[in-house]
């Protein structure tokens, strides 16, 4: 029991880290993709965005984004535990 617990710890680890990468590649993407666009932000953009001025386009996306890598960070750290917990679960 101990030994099949310790291996589904450890495939949580690493499903975590996979998820976590998906997850940043998601956020670059996104990133370079409000970046190239903002400053002189296409019509359907704007019309997407309900008329809203590209300053507060801006302020939303930043906010989005930190807000998106906050819970990257938390995310990192609960792998990290998921990883540490695994390492002892297999030295036991």
């Amino acid at each position: 029991m101990n030994d099949l617990f310790a291996r589904r710890v450890h495939a949580a680890a690493v499903a975590a880290w996979w998820t976590w990468l998906a997850a940043v590649v998601f956020l670059s993407a996104a990133w370079l993709f409000f970046i190239r666009l903002i400053p002189n932000p296409p019509d359907w953009l704007v019309s997407l965005w309900a008329g809203f001025s590209t300053d507060a386009i801006q302020i939303v996306t930043l906010w989005v984004v930190g807000i998106f890598k906050m819970l990257l960070w938390l995310w990192a750290m609960a792998a990290l535990w998921l990883t540490l917990w695994a390492r002892q679960l297999e030295k036991r």
